[in-house]
C-alpha cells in the first residue's frame, strides 16, 4: 500500500491511498471467506465453499464489493497513523479507481485538529479560593464543637432565634390536619426555618402558655389556599454553650488540650482549604486559556466530547445497577435534553485541548523519546506488561501520538499554572507558598497526600483540560 497527504482548505486534508492488485486480492480473498460462512452451497459444509465456486455461483464482483467495504477502512486507518494525521471526524471516501477489478485506489478528505492562537497565554490572571483558613473559620469548627455540647435551660421570658421551644402544633388545610404538620411536644429552634417562614415570625416573643393562630402560604406555589396554624407554647429554653477549654476539647476529641485541638482544625481545615485552592487553580486557569482560543470549537469534537460524556454516564449508572431509562425519567429529561446540557462544557473541554496543543507548541512542551519512554514504563508498570511490548501495540493502534499529546497538555497546564497570576476573591495576591502543605510532624519535603491527591485529581477529571481521546479514536 502507498499513501500520501495533501492539506486542504479549513483544516482538511487528502490521503491518497493506492493497494496494488496482489494485496488487495488477499482482502478479495478473506471476503469471499466470510461471505463462505454465510452461505450454504450442495455439497459443502459452511465455511469450506472454496472461492472459485463461490465466484461461479455468485459472481466476483460479490467478494470484491465486501472487500472494499471491510478493507478500505483499514487502509485508510494505515494512511492516517503513517502519516500521523490528527483526525477528528469520519472521512469522505471516493474510491478512483479498482471497484470493477485490478489494483486500487481512493481519496479519503477528512477533518484535522485546527492549530489556534493563544494572545497572552503568559499573563493569565485568575481568582481562586483563599488556600489558609481564616480565623473566623477556625472559630466557626470550635464553636461547632460547643454547640453540639451544648445544654437547654428553661427561660422565663420572651423567645428569640436560637432558642428551643417546645410546641403543640396543629396544621391544617381546608379543615382538614396535614399529619406531617401536627404533633405534640416538639422541639423547635426559633429561626431554623425547618417548616415555613411564618412558624418563626410567629414564634419570636412569644412566651409559655401562648396560644398562636395564624395562616401560612402553601409550599406548592400551584396550591392557592393557605395553611392553617395552631400552636400552644409550652416552655422557651436557651441554649447554653460550654466554656471552650481542655476539658471541652478532651469530652469532644483524642485530644487533651484545647490548644492540640485547636491546632488539630487548623491542620485539617489547611489540608482541606490548599486541595480545593489547587484544584480550583487548575480549572480556573483551563477556563481562563479556553477564553484565548481565537476558533469556534469544531462540531465534530464538540459531538464526539457529547458522545463520550453520555457514555460516561452510561457506565457509571450501569456499574451502580441503575437503568438508564429509570434515571431519565427520574430527572425528567430525555437523551437530547441531557445531550444538550453536555454541549457547554463540551465545548469548554475542546477549546481547552486546543488552547494547550497551541501553549505546548509555543513553549516546546512536546516531549522527547525519554519523556515518552518514561511514560511509558509507568504505564506498563501499572498495567504489568513490558514497555517495549507496549510501545509497539500502542504503535500499531495509532494511539502513541494521543499519548504525546496527553503528556504535552499536562505540561501546558503545569506552565500555566506556574506562569498565572494568582488572586484571592478581594483580589489579593495569593502567595504561591500558601498552595503548599505539610502536616504536622512530616518532613519539610513532603506534600500533604490528600492536598496532592485532590489536585491531581482535578487535573485528571474536574478541570475541562482535554476532550476524550477514546472519542476522537473512535472516529479514526
Amino acid at each position: 500500500m502507498k499513501s500520501n497527504v495533501e492539506v486542504l482548505e479549513d483544516n482538511r486534508v487528502k490521503l491518497t491511498i493506492e493497494v496494488d492488485e496482489e494485496e488487495f486480492d488477499a482482502a478479495v480473498d478473506a471476503a469471499f471467506k466470510r461471505i463462505a460462512r454465510e452461505v450454504r452451497l450442495p455439497g459443502f459444509r459452511p465455511g469450506k465453499a472454496p472461492r472459485r465456486v463461490l465466484e461461479a455461483q455468485l459472481g466476483h464482483q460479490v467478494g470484491r464489493e465486501e472487500a472494499l467495504r471491510e478493507a478500505l477502512p483499514e487502509y485508510y486507518s494505515r494512511a492516517v497513523v503513517e502519516h500521523d494525521v490528527d483526525v477528528i471526524a469520519p472521512p469522505e471516501i471516493e474510491i478512483t479507481r479498482g471497484q470493477e477489478s485490478g489494483a486500487v485506489a481512493f481519496d479519503a478528505v477528512v477533518e484535522t485538529r485546527p492549530r489556534v492562537t493563544v494572545a497572552g497565554h503568559g499573563g493569565l490572571r485568575v481568582e481562586i479560593p483563599a488556600p489558609r483558613p481564616s480565623d473566623d473559620e477556625i472559630d466557626e469548627q470550635l464553636d461547632r464543637i460547643r454547640r453540639q455540647f451544648a445544654e437547654l435551660e428553661p427561660v422565663d421570658r420572651p423567645a428569640v432565634d436560637g432558642d428551643h421551644v417546645t410546641i403543640d402544633i396543629t396544621g391544617t388545610h381546608h379543615g382538614e390536619e396535614v399529619p406531617g404538620l401536627t404533633a405534640s411536644d416538639y422541639d423547635y429552634e426559633v429561626g431554623s426555618g425547618a417548616v415555613v417562614e411564618a412558624i418563626d415570625e410567629n414564634l419570636r416573643g412569644a412566651s409559655a402558655g401562648d396560644i398562636l393562630e395564624f395562616d401560612a402560604d402553601h409550599p406548592d406555589p400551584d396550591e392557592e389556599h393557605p395553611l392553617h396554624f395552631r400552636i400552644l407554647v409550652k416552655e422557651v429554653k436557651r441554649v447554653v454553650l460550654p466554656e471552650l477549654d481542655d476539658e471541652l476539647a478532651a469530652q469532644a476529641s483524642e485530644f487533651d488540650t484545647l490548644e492540640e485541638l485547636r491546632a488539630d482544625i487548623v491542620e485539617r481545615l489547611t489540608a482541606m482549604r490548599v486541595a480545593q485552592a489547587n484544584a480550583a487553580l487548575r480549572e480556573k486557569v483551563a477556563e481562563a486559556l479556553a477564553e484565548l482560543v481565537d476558533v469556534e470549537a469544531p462540531a465534530a469534537m464538540v459531538d464526539a466530547e457529547v458522545d463520550a460524556r453520555l457514555q460516561d454516564l452510561v457506565t457509571r449508572l450501569r456499574q451502580q445497577g441503575v437503568d438508564v431509562g429509570q434515571y431519565l425519567e427520574a430527572i425528567g429529561k430525555t437523551p437530547q435534553e441531557l445531550a444538550a446540557e453536555f454541549r457547554e462544557p463540551a465545548v469548554l473541554a475542546v477549546k481547552v485541548d486546543l488552547g494547550l496543543r497551541a501553549v505546548a507548541d509555543l513553549e516546546d512542551l512536546w516531549p522527547d523519546e525519554e519523556r515518552l519512554d518514561e511514560a511509558l514504563a509507568e504505564i506498563a508498570e501499572r498495567a504489568g506488561t513490558d514497555p517495549a511490548e507496549l510501545r509497539r501495540r500502542l504503535a500499531e493502534a495509532g494511539q502513541l501520538s494521543g499519548l504525546r499529546a496527553d503528556l504535552a497538555k499536562h505540561a501546558a497546564l503545569d506552565w500555566l499554572v506556574e506562569h498565572a497570576e494568582i488572586v484571592d476573591p478581594d483580589g489579593n495576591p495569593v502567595d504561591r507558598a500558601d498552595l503548599e502543605f505539610t502536616p504536622a510532624g512530616a518532613d519539610e519535603d513532603t506534600t500533604d497526600a490528600a492536598a496532592a491527591d485532590t489536585a491531581s485529581d482535578a487535573d485528571d477529571t474536574d478541570t475541562p483540560a482535554e476532550p476524550t481521546e477514546s472519542a476522537e479514536e473512535d472516529e479514526q
